[in-house]
């Protein structure tokens, strides 16, 4: 399980914690992150695994499924209940089916069955830091609370829902994210690929052309002319940006 000195190296020292019973693969686990620029932190039961939890606050989570006492599983679901949203990668020897549904319902994120590649492993902690990050850069742009009314014009950030002159508008979950981040932020331009990245994430493999497909989706539910738009306005070669009205 030896890195390929190839590997990126992640561009902030993320702390990757390790819960695990089994010593020989904290030593593992820690020279495969640590090598790859990771800080590394790890508890070998899931009670202690707990309170480092609140202690060093890691970015992500790798858990082992099977461990005396407080199994992974439940690890992963009292964590959740105490609001942690931190990436969760599962390890288990199984590659059962059953395992794996558990594990997801208990809120992890995905599952890698031991023995597994160090290259696959890291793969996996980059794409879930990554995601994590954009997931946190879409809240903050969204962070304003309650609603927002301009015009006709009403959006409520919190509960995904917009209204024009007060009746209900069917947007999608991805149509609303993208209204949203353009509306908390109010005469900045967004490009496509902005947008992409706040609501898809940089590893997805959606086309950053359709973008220009939901922008139309959206004028022709929010504006009464689409094809002269008074919110979404589109700034020539640029990208997009949201106009208040009063």
């Amino acid at each position: 399980m030896e890195r390929n000195a190839a590997s990126s190296r992640p561009a902030a020292a993320a702390k990757i914690m390790l819960i695990d019973d089994d010593k020989s693969l904290h030593v593992l686990m820690r020279r495969i992150l640590e090598g790859s620029g990771y800080r590394f932190c790890g508890a070998q039961d899931g009670a202690s695994g707990l309170e480092m939890l609140v202690q060093e606050k890691p970015d992500l989570l790798i858990l082992d499924v099977m461990m005396p006492g407080m199994n992974g599983f439940e690890v992963c679901r009292r964590m959740r209940e105490g609001g942690r949203r931190i990436p969760v990668i599962f390890l288990s020897a199984k590659g059962d089916i059953v395992d794996k549904s558990i594990g997801f319902n208990a809120g992890g994120d995905d599952y890698v069955v031991k023995p597994f590649s160090s290259d696959e492993l890291l793969l996996r902690v980059q794409a879930h830091l990554r995601r994590h990050r954009d997931d946190l850069a879409f809240a903050k742009a969204v962070s304003r609370e309650g609603s927002s009314k301009t015009g006709d014009l009403e959006i409520r950030f919190n509960s995904y829902e917009a209204y024009l002159r007060g009746r209900p508008l069917n947007l999608t979950a991805k149509e609303f994210e993208i209204l949203a981040l353009l509306a908390a932020n109010p005469g900045q331009v967004f490009t496509r690929g902005q947008i992409y990245e706040h609501i898809w994430g940089s590893d997805s493999t959606v086309d950053e052309s359709s973008i220009t497909v939901f922008i139309r989706k959206i004028r022709e539910k929010i504006e009464d002319n689409p094809s002269q738009p008074k919110y979404l306005l589109t700034v020539w070669r640029v990208g997009y940006k949201f106009v208040e009205r009063v």
